[in-house]
């Protein structure tokens, strides 16, 4: 598979900052531990009783071997990550074991949210607080193998990729069925979130972590289902500036946390800037992006799609599906991905 895509611009910004938190040379780490929503799910969903899953096709269509619980036509970002720091694919938490677990565990669960009622839509999902469990459940089996001391100190230098937040407002407070938005401002429920946030991200850090990546939430208002809603076919400026107060609060607990948590590093990942950069300027890197094509609402207008929809063209589509990104081959602009990436990394 072609390794320059559409979220190379991320990805690549993510190895140079990486690098310089893991020392110089090879850039490697000793594991990568995932925390997150659909994204970055690669198979959490699929023994769970949900309508959050994505293991049938055309899921997978460009990924060796097929679905596998990815909402991608192949690689996530995570997944490209792990190949830029000489890691296999990071395994799913519903299927790692073994030698497999010294390398990393994906936790990610679509639908989940940092509240622990988003996306019960869904029905089942794995919110943030029970990923943190499972984590948990990770280190308990590797210290009963290496010791504590051992896990502790290996611990420490692995990356820790935290994407939360999308499904807090995609799936909660912007749904008629739930009570949030009749009992938050925008502010309001930003300060809710971020506060929660912070607590289970200090959770993280008293298990050992010490090194995270913390990814902001995008363009939501630009997300194919938002932009269904709009007949026009714009993006929701509505939507844009309810998230912003989430994103800026993140930066501000990052600063706070890097701070007040000794020998801590945080990485933010300013993921709406990157696409910003992405929509405006898609021929610089290598290909015509469109916005919310009709095919990637799927058959339904779902926020998945179903076992009948065709193939798309995955290498000029922006979107898989309504919310969910395509793994674009078309895009190989690399002086301009690094160029892109190093405005939107901040490091604390």
């Amino acid at each position: 598979m072609a390794k320059f895509r559409l979220l190379l611009c991320s990805l690549l910004a993510f190895f140079m900052v990486l690098s310089s938190v893991s020392g110089q040379g090879s850039a490697k780490v000793p594991a990568m531990f995932i925390f997150g929503d659909s994204l970055i799910d690669n198979g959490n969903n699929n023994n769970l009783p949900s309508f959050a899953k994505a293991n049938y096709f055309p899921y997978g269509i460009d990924f060796d071997g097929g679905p596998t619980g990815r909402f991608s036509n192949g690689y996530t970002m995570v997944d490209e990550i792990a190949e830029l720091l000489g890691l296999p694919l990071i395994p799913a938490f519903s299927q790692a074991s073994g030698a497999q677990l010294l390398h990393g565990v994906n936790y990610a669960s679509a639908a989940a949210g940092i509240l622990d009622a988003t996306g019960g839509n869904f029905i089942s999902r794995i919110p943030f607080n029970q990923q943190i469990s499972n984590f948990q459940n990770t280190l308990d089996q590797i210290t009963a193998n290496l010791g504590a001391d051992d896990v502790a100190r290996a611990i420490g230098q692995c990356i820790f990729f935290v994407g939360m937040g999308s499904n807090d407002y995609l799936n909660n407070y912007l749904m008629p069925n739930f009570p949030t938005r009749n009992q938050y401002n925008g502010q309001q429920f930003a300060d809710l979130l971020v506060t929660q946030y912070s607590q289970q991200l200090t959770k993280i850090y008293n298990l050992g972590a010490r090194k995270f990546v913390i990814a902001g939430l995008g363009l939501m208002g630009c997300i194919p289902s938002i932009l269904a809603q709009n007949p026009a076919g714009r993006c929701s400026d509505e939507v844009n500036q309810l998230v912003a107060p989430f994103n800026a609060n993140v930066k501000t607990m990052i600063n706070q946390l890097s701070t007040n948590l000794p020998g801590s590093k945080f990485i933010y990942v300013d993921i709406a800037s990157m696409f910003e950069d992405v929509l405006t300027n898609s021929r610089s890197y290598g290909a015509t992006l469109q916005l919310g094509d009709a095919e990637a609402m799927g058959e339904t207008g779902g926020s998945q799609l179903t076992t009948r929809a065709t193939r798309y063209r995955t290498e000029t589509m922006r979107n898989r599906d309504a919310v969910h990104p395509t793994n674009s081959e078309g895009v190989k602009g690399r002086k301009g991905v690094r160029e892109t990436g190093a405005r939107c990394v901040h490091r604390t």
